[in-house]
């Protein structure tokens, strides 16, 4: 049997924190969703078509490296039923602070009171990345700071575009 996962998230932009967690569970799954939210209310930077190209070219290279399938599928619906649609027996979850896992708990209770045979994974960033927050590279990188540390180059160079500077 496959094992399918699935990583949600808006990935406005993808960052590397991003990128740590999706190499990583490929010692977890055989196949990773990555499911690119359509979250209106937030608002984002770059659009949904923008955010799969995006994430599509960065985690070619991994998919290639481990051996994990990967595909990327936009989504607007409940995450559980955007799982049930997937075929994915978890959802993966990246953690970076305490606040993170407050959020993520109350998420995991509706999840299961929703279908309890979905499991939730958490995976903490590396310690290089637990800061990391795509709200965090946008507003640096709007302030004209370098945001390299955080995102891949082809991101730097995104933002740069999209934010004429």
């Amino acid at each position: 049997m496959q094992r399918i996962g699935l990583y949600p998230g808006t990935f406005d932009p993808v960052t590397l924190g991003h990128l740590d967690v999706i190499r990583r569970t490929s010692a977890l799954v055989d196949e990773l969703v990555i499911g690119v939210a359509i979250n209106r209310d937030k608002g984002p930077l770059f659009s949904l078509e923008e955010r799969v190209a995006m994430i599509e070219a960065e985690c070619a290279p991994i998919s290639e490296r481990t051996g994990m399938k990967i595909r990327v599928h936009p989504f607007e619906n409940l995450l559980i039923d955007c799982a049930r649609e997937v075929g994915a027996g978890m959802i993966v979850r990246g953690l970076r602070a305490v606040s993170d896992f407050e959020y993520e708990f109350q998420m995991v209770g509706m999840n299961r009171a929703l279908d309890d045979s979905i499991e939730t994974v958490f995976l903490m960033a590396e310690a290089a990345h637990q800061a990391i927050a795509s709200k965090l590279v946008k507003e640096i990188a709007r302030l004209g700071g370098d945001v390299a540390p955080f995102v891949p180059q082809a991101i730097v160079s995104a933002l740069k575009r999209k934010l004429g500077n």
